[in-house]
């Protein structure tokens, strides 16, 4: 269910280099998001999407503008400040999977809490109910060698949220999927933002992907060129 303001940016702008080498990512960014959304962020290579979420994931800062999350104005935080913000509020899925290898799945989703120091039991029982909300409770022995593609996906997607973040990000989440696979794991993200209420913002070049999402804002040149309200199917 959507509800309050949960991000307000306004002005944001990102310039990379200086002088003649200086090139400006975002040119003035206006947009607002509301705990509970849907949300897929689209447009051309070097468009600034994914600028956008680098600095809707407080890992990068604005060159200008203002950023607020929660209420916190987040341009003026620090380092620490921000990856505090990233350890208690937000959860990234990526690409790659991005699994440490030679690490059994349940440790892989236990990465987030081991950081946060939570003790083991404790650990175990939130890494297995994330494991069995993404639908493989039954792999938690398994390295990531030994998932398929998809399987590995929904490792990733339970790391992300077994820390019970509000926020979600999504970085081309089914690019190295095939279709039947692709349509699985958009469905597991629609049920996590239907059932769960968690707020997802998903950077996509797929328009089959992105009509999973319930608000499609298409970048161009570092600014929004729309911003159109959808359902999710």
């Amino acid at each position: 269910m959507i509800s309050e303001s949960l991000i307000e940016l306004r002005g944001l702008t990102k310039t990379y280099g200086s002088g003649d080498a200086a090139f400006q990512a975002l040119c003035g960014v206006d947009l607002n998001i509301a705990s509970g959304e849907f949300l897929a962020v689209m447009g051309p290579s070097g468009s600034g999407k994914s600028t956008l979420m680098n600095l809707l994931g407080c890992l990068d800062t604005p060159t200008s503008g203002s950023y607020v999350f929660k209420g916190i104005p987040v341009e003026t935080l620090n380092k620490d400040q921000r990856s505090l913000i990233r350890r208690h509020a937000l959860g990234f899925i990526f690409q790659g999977f991005n699994l440490l290898a030679r690490t059994s799945t349940l440790e892989n989703v236990e990465l987030p809490l081991l950081y946060r120091g939570y003790p083991r039991k404790q650990r175990h029982q939130m890494a297995r109910e994330a494991l069995a909300s993404v639908g493989i409770p039954e792999k938690e022995r398994n390295t990531p060698a030994e998932l398929s593609g998809g399987q590995q996906q929904r490792v990733a997607i339970a790391r992300a949220i077994v820390t019970n973040p509000n926020t979600l990000f999504a970085d081309e989440p089914t690019g190295n999927l095939d279709s039947k696979t692709t349509a699985e794991i958009m469905n597991l993200l629609c049920r996590l933002n239907s059932e769960r209420g968690i707020t997802i913002i998903m950077v996509t070049h797929e328009d089959d992907v992105a009509s999973h999402a319930k608000r499609i804002v298409r970048v161009r040149d570092g600014l929004i060129e729309s911003d159109v309200i959808i359902s999710c199917s």
